[in-house]
């Protein structure tokens, strides 16, 4: 085994949006595969034709590229273990089903919906409950029941079929999972899965699943703990095909929950908060629209570290992490057992902590399509500058507008808590003294303008605190906001006069 290549894969159905629970699934896989110079393999899982959703599938190879996770392998990219989706690997799956029948270890069941019920019915009328296991199996019309000739003649007549499992009567199965330890479980309380039905010429999971794992070389099966309750079953059909040796080792991650710590995460979670649980905005096929973090302003780095520490510790108190390093990090020995509470809160001081390391050019870049929706067309060099004096204070791009729209629109309104508590007693006669300061000054940058300010407060004796903030509500219009000077530099000395001259007339 651990010769083996690394070669892991993520097997979504696209049957709807990548939930963040999935997400978190493929980065923990792709962080596993890539520390260990292995392969990240996409393969679609779409035999349920029933909950096929169009447009899935191509949701799932954008929200893995937003998070900037490299495929390998897979339907777009192509490899030498391909095809990469269920549906166009059909034709390989009803020989493996035989061969366990042959084998003796599944069987061809016939019973209809109608026996099946009746059977159910007397179970449940007796007080017990029904499984469809050995104690039941040979009661049915199965190829374990009824004799050669017949089953033949139902098999070239058409009759619909199911092959199913036969689980073992009473024997104590020991699986092992890399993040639980060993798990013993007796056969006894599992039920005989079906494997393949005949309606549909198509595998279940259960069957398709092992076979493709088996075929395509899968070192480590990293999947969601909901799967665990199945690793009995996938052991004994690795046994049953002869593929012991060659089986993978497996690791069952603990569910993402919802805010309140009770449940598993889920949209409804997500609606009632306020908060998206997909990565990227989804629109049915109905026209229903659903939340996306990268719609809602969340840098893809931000997202891919949030949701990496939901489960996963690298064992010190550090917090913000690359992707380099997420990977060079990553182990499962470090992945907790139980399930990690989802915080909204603390998606969001992810996201700002990120925007504080970005680039003011990359930010300008962001903010130059808001400033023209609010029909602001200005110096990009100036942008540049105000972003590096709001960022700080921002959790998203959108909120730079909110925060920097005094730098290019003079106040019509002022903050009527500050008035009441600065605005007051010789505090307006102090700020038409300060006006006329600053109109004899030529040099108009931040550090020039600090100097002659505070030394005509400080020679004048007058309150700092008092003459900043009646300054500040006169300029911004609030008594907050980044340091004054840098604002009057950027607003210029004509649009502060004009500012100061509005706010002796106005407040």
């Amino acid at each position: 085994m651990s010769n083996r290549k690394i070669r892991v894969r993520f097997a979504p159905s696209p049957t709807g949006p990548l939930h963040i629970g999935g997400v978190r699934t493929a980065l923990y896989n792709y962080f596993f595969a890539k520390k260990q110079g292995g392969n990240f393999i996409l393969r679609i899982e779409d035999t349920d034709s029933q909950r096929f959703v169009p447009g899935a599938e191509e949701y799932i190879n954008k929200a893995l590229n937003w998070c900037g996770i490299k495929i390998d392998e897979g339907v777009r990219e192509g490899g030498a273990y391909g095809p990469y989706k269920q549906s166009e690997r059909r034709e390989i799956y009803l020989n493996y089903a035989e061969q366990l029948v042959k084998n003796g270890n599944a069987y061809y069941a016939f019973d209809t919906a109608e026996e099946l019920n009746a059977i159910r019915s007397q179970y449940e009328s007796e007080g017990k409950t029904f499984s469809y296991n050995y104690s039941v199996r040979e009661k049915l019309p199965t190829s374990l029941s009824l004799p050669e000739n017949e089953i033949k003649e139902r098999l070239e007549r058409g009759d619909n079929w199911v092959i199913r499992f036969k689980m073992p009567e009473s024997e104590e199965i020991i699986v092992n999972d890399l993040i639980r330890g060993e798990i013993k479980v007796n056969s006894c309380t599992l039920d005989d899965k079906v494997l393949y039905k005949s309606s549909d010429k198509l595998p279940t999971y259960h069957l398709a699943n092992i076979v493709d794992d088996h075929l395509m070389e899968i070192s480590h099966v990293i999947r969601g703990e909901e799967w665990l309750p199945s690793l009995p079953l996938h052991y004994k059909l690795y046994e049953a095909l002869g593929w012991s040796d060659t089986k993978p080792e497996f690791a069952h991650l603990p569910l993402l929950l919802k805010p309140t710590g009770s449940g598993k995460l889920s949209k409804r979670d997500g609606d009632k908060l306020g908060f998206p649980v997909f990565p990227l905005e989804w629109k049915s096929p109905e026209g229903d629209i659903s939340r996306g973090y990268r719609e809602d302003g969340y840098f893809p780095d931000a997202f891919v570290n949030m949701l990496s520490l939901l489960g996963w510790n690298p064992g010190d108190e550090r917090e913000i992490f690359s992707m380099e390093e997420l990977i060079e990090l990553f182990s499962l020995e470090k992945v907790g057992k139980s399930g990690s509470r989802f915080d909204p809160e603390k998606a969001k001081w992810f996201n700002a902590q990120y925007l504080k390391t970005k680039s003011n050019p990359e930010l300008t870049s962001l903010f130059l399509p808001i400033l023209n929706s609010n029909g602001i067309n200005v110096d990009k060099n100036k942008v540049e500058h105000i972003c590096g004096l709001i960022k700080d204070r921002a959790t998203f791009v959108s909120d730079f507008w909110e925060l920097s729209k005094f730098f290019f629109i003079a106040p019509d309104s002022y903050e009527e808590k500050a008035v009441k508590k600065f605005w007051k007693g010789e505090n307006p006669q102090r700020i038409s003294e300060l006006m006329e300061v600053i109109q004899k000054q030529d040099d108009f940058s931040s550090s020039a303008l600090e100097k002659i300010v505070h030394d005509w407060i400080h020679e004048k004796e007058y309150p700092m605190g008092q003459i900043m903030n009646c300054f500040r509500l006169c300029i911004v219009g609030e008594s907050k906001g980044p340091n004054m000077f840098d604002i009057c530099e950027i607003i210029g000395k004509d649009e502060t006069i004009g500012r100061l001259e509005k706010g002796i007339d106005s407040i």
